[in-house]
Formats: structure tokens, C-alpha cells, sequence
């Protein structure tokens, strides 16, 4: 039976999950009803995960063939390993999916309910579905639906949306190419098995390395943008110490072309992230 709920916990992606809650939960910070109103953080903490595990199960759910023949997943997914039946997941998925929803919809306001239902058809089936086997730029367009969780979190609290919740997922949107497309570069041959047009297979190696420095140049901006709004000198320096080493990193992966580079990238593009928002979660204190 642990074994068994191990398994559905598994169909949510749980470790991608820990970065879009902690994103979801800094809003909750600097909109201030983590501190005011801690029950709610929580259950608005809930929904978002129930979404964003509903959008990843349907997602495993419609991939679970292609993840059966990819290294990377065919030893470590539920589906691909035997331990849950394919209807079973497609019923968890769209259970926790609609509790999501309710629990938006009935406990808070329609607009976080909306915001909760489109993250999960645009991931779970639009950007599944079409845009990961039709186009090289999948991950930057379903970038989306993993940034939404800061705007989920901001509407659920407020009834509203506002500059810095739209900050906050822009960062995560133009965080996601450079952290996705150095795993990718790093596992390009599983891609390149099965058929999927991740960049580093329609554009090549040096491509991709140019638009990752591209995006980490981007993403630094972007992040000394919430400055302007609701951050302090914490996150001030955090944001710049945080952004100069990742431009530096992705600097040097694109010049030397090192596949040791490339996957300490993609590790430290994770760090980037929980230090950035640690660092606002400390900010709104002061």
C-alpha cells in the first residue's frame, strides 16, 4: 500500500513540484497573507499542488510510452515501471485536478479557480499533446504553465492580480529555457531516440548554448525588475550575486561546450531559484 501511494505521489512530480509551490508561497509572502492568514497560505499551497501534480500526471499519463523508452524516465516514472494501471492515472489526474478547483472556485474566487483549470489543460494537453512533438520552442511557450503559480496564489489571497505577482512569473517563465534546455543538452541523445524536437536536436549544441545565455541574461534583468516593486536589499543582493554567477556559468558552458558544464548548469539553475526566493521571503520581513 506505501508502495502504491508512493506511486501516484510519483505521477505529480513532486520534486518539480517543491519549486512551483515555493513560488506560489513567496507570493503568498509578499502579498502578506502567509503571515496574516497561515491557514490559508496552506490550503492555497494545497491547490496549487493538486494542479500543478493534476497537469503533471496527464502529462505522464499521455507520455508514458515515450518515458518508457527514454533512459532518463523508464526506471524512475510509475507508469513506465508498471506500478499503476494508465486508467488509473488518467482518474487520479483528473480527480485531483477538479479538488484543485473546488477548492479555488468554492473556498476563494473564480479568477484563481480559472487561473487553476487553464494551468492544467495548457500543460496536461496543450503543450503535452502539440507543442512538446511539433515545435523546437515547446519549452519556452510551456514555460507558462510552470510559472503560474505566484498568479494562482496572488488571485486566491486577493481576489485580484498586480505587478508583482506578474514579476514573479516572469522570472519563472524565463528561468525555465536555461534550466530545461542544459538537461536537455545533457540528455539530447534519449530526445533524439524518440523522436521529440527539443532545441539542442532541431538547432544543434551551439544554438542552444547561444539562447540559454541569451535567457540567463534576460532572467537577470527581469529579476532586478521586482526591485522597482516589492523587494529590499536582501533580495537586492541576492539577485545580483544569484544572477551574475549564472550568467557567468552559462557563459562558460556556452564558450567551452563541456558536458560537465552543461549538467553543473542545470544544477545551479535550481539553487538560483530557491536562493532568489528565500531571499524575498526574507525581504518581506523586514
Amino acid at each position: 500500500m506505501k508502495s502504491n501511494w508512493r506511486s501516484y505521489i510519483d505521477l505529480t512530480k513532486p520534486r518539480v513540484m517543491v519549486l512551483v509551490v515555493l513560488s506560489g508561497i513567496t507570493a503568498l509572502f509578499l502579498e502578506g497573507t502567509a503571515v496574516s492568514h497561515p491557514l490559508d497560505a496552506l490550503l492555497i499551497t494545497l491547490g496549487i499542488y493538486l494542479a500543478g501534480g493534476s497537469a503533471n500526471a496527464l502529462n505522464q499519463y499521455f507520455e508514458r510510452e515515450i518515458d518508457a523508452r527514454m533512459s532518463r524516465t523508464r526506471n524512475r516514472r510509475p507508469l513506465p515501471l508498471g506500478n499503476i494501471e494508465p486508467p488509473n492515472a488518467l482518474s487520479f489526474a483528473i480527480i485531483i485536478g477538479l479538488a484543485s478547483i473546488a477548492l479555488f472556485g468554492l473556498g476563494y474566487n473564480s479568477l484563481s479557480a480559472l487561473l487553476a483549470l487553464g494551468t492544467i489543460i495548457f500543460y496536461g494537453f496543450f503543450y503535452t499533446l502539440w507543442l512538446k512533438p511539433n515545435t523546437d520552442q515547446n519549452i519556452v511557450i510551456g514555460g507558462a504553465a510552470g510559472a503560474m503559480a505566484p498568479l494562482i496564489a496572488w488571485a486566491a489571497a486577493s481576489g485580484s492580480l498586480a505587478i508583482a505577482p506578474a514579476i514573479l512569473f516572469l522570472i519563472v517563465f524565463i528561468w525555465t529555457p536555461p534550466h530545461f534546455w542544459a538537461l536537455a543538452l545533457y540528455f539530447k541523445d534519449d530526445y533524439r531516440k524518440v523522436g521529440l524536437p527539443m532545441l539542442p536536436i532541431a538547432r544543434g549544441e551551439k544554438s542552444t548554448l547561444n539562447q540559454i545565455f541569451f535567457y540567463t541574461i534576460a532572467l537577470f534583468a527581469v529579476s532586478l525588475a521586482l526591485l522597482a516593486v516589492s523587494a529590499g536589499p536582501i533580495y537586492a543582493i541576492a539577485a545580483i550575486l544569484l544572477g551574475g554567477i549564472f550568467v557567468k556559468k552559462a557563459y562558460s558552458a556556452k564558450s567551452k561546450k563541456s558536458r560537465e558544464l552543461q549538467w553543473a548548469l542545470f544544477g545551479y539553475s535550481i539553487v538560483y531559484l530557491f536562493g532568489l526566493f528565500f531571499a524575498m521571503i526574507i525581504d518581506s520581513f523586514i
